[in-house]
């Protein structure tokens, strides 16, 4: 048995809660259909393995999560983005974890501590955003922190939220008004030590596959030639090949500016 966090008060999460209900509810009135949501444990820790299409992605599951279960959801986050003056400290107040992507043992220990105290942790497994909109290979860290802590691991497919920030594409204000979105929630997958995780990583993708062609197949608006939709379903976003060459492209440039 897992403990549950004791649910103190957090105001830094609170007020983030509160400003995303008004942003995503008011501001932009977006029209969320959510399916599972019950898969989402009331108490108890599971890692949330989410897809990931555009940066807003990790506020839409916390809306999603906290409407339903009043749960705080804690991420794994980059370090970069935990370096930021501001940001950081609001990213510490709200007890996400940050990953130094050269050396993340630490965050990974930290992750399956949080998992074993009874948290709720959201983790993006393609370990960056997708710009061909398919699901990319995934890293094992998802279903090895699971397997050590003893949890299970929740498939999560957020799509629609491309619209409100995704890469190489600037949103418009007038895309992300009233913009569908279509968070799936598949069911509690259990892994053990004892399970290869090259195979257990494999089947959770399987599980996203599905998830988000599904969500695609009964999305209301029409992707066709949109740059939203993936090739394979006749939009102009990238392939995943293509995709992956721009990429490692990206890549190469940061590391040659570092």
């Amino acid at each position: 048995m897992h403990p549950n966090p004791k649910r103190r008060f957090e105001p830094i999460y609170s007020m983030a809660v509160g400003a995303g209900r008004v942003f995503f509810g008011g501001v932009l009135q977006l029209r969320p259909k959510i399916t599972g949501a019950e898969a989402i444990p009331k108490t108890g820790p599971a890692v949330l393995a989410i897809t990931h299409f555009g940066y807003m992605d990790f506020a839409l599951v916390e809306w999603v999560a906290w409407l339903r279960t009043r749960r705080r959801v804690r991420y794994m986050v980059t370090k970069r983005a935990a370096d930021k003056p501001v940001v950081g400290w609001l990213l510490s107040q709200m007890r996400h974890i940050p990953v130094d992507m050269s050396a993340g043992r630490d965050a990974y220990t930290n992750a399956v501590a949080a998992l074993t105290s009874g948290e709720v942790l959201g983790v993006f497994p393609e370990a960056g955003v997708s710009a061909s909109f398919t699901v990319r290979e995934l890293k094992t860290g998802a279903v090895r922190m699971a397997a050590a802590a003893g949890v299970p691991v929740i498939p999560v497919v957020v799509w629609g939220g491309q619209f409100l920030r995704t890469k190489n594409h600037r949103a418009s204000f007038r895309e992300a008004f009233k913009a569908p979105i279509r968070v799936s929630i598949g069911k509690p997958m259990r892994v053990s030590e004892s399970d290869d995780p090259v195979e257990a990583t494999a089947a959770l993708r399987t599980e996203l596959e599905t998830l988000l062609a599904e969500a695609q197949a009964t999305y209301p608006r029409s992707g066709e030639g949109q740059w939203w939709q993936p090739a394979h379903l006749g939009g102009s976003a990238p392939t995943r090949e293509a995709a992956a060459e721009m990429e490692a492209e990206r890549q190469r440039k940061r590391a040659a500016e570092r």
